[in-house]
């Protein structure tokens, strides 16, 4: 299944910087479009205030599950369907699914 795009790309593409300046001008909850000398001005966070960056570095902690695997499998287009009418986490339903199914399949070969 496919979802198809909402977006009026033809619109879009066709629209000028003028276009977009306007639209932001007209948006009251846009920030405003930055200047060439603020964009000249910008430091990275780490140079600006180290301190803070450190301690956010450090307040991370490692991971507390494993680093997922990425992988590309093909699944039947109904199965995929279901999965996504279950909204966000749909991955990691599947995910959750299967880790399940290995436990079971473990517990059966001991």
């Amino acid at each position: 299944m496919t979802n198809k795009s909402k977006t009026d790309w033809e619109r879009f593409d066709a629209m000028t910087d003028e276009d977009i300046a306007a639209g932001i001008a007209a948006d009251p909850d846009a920030a405003p479009e930055l200047t060439e000398e603020q964009f000249r001005q910008m430091r990275p966070a780490s140079e600006v205030h180290p301190q803070l960056v450190e301690a956010y570095r450090q307040s991370r902690g490692t991971q507390k599950q494993p680093t997922k695997v990425p992988v590309s499998i093909r699944l039947n287009p109904e199965v995929v369907t279901y999965f996504r009418s279950q909204g966000q986490g749909w991955q990691t339903q599947i995910n959750e699914i299967l880790a399940e199914y290995v436990v079971h399949a473990q517990d059966g070969q001991e």
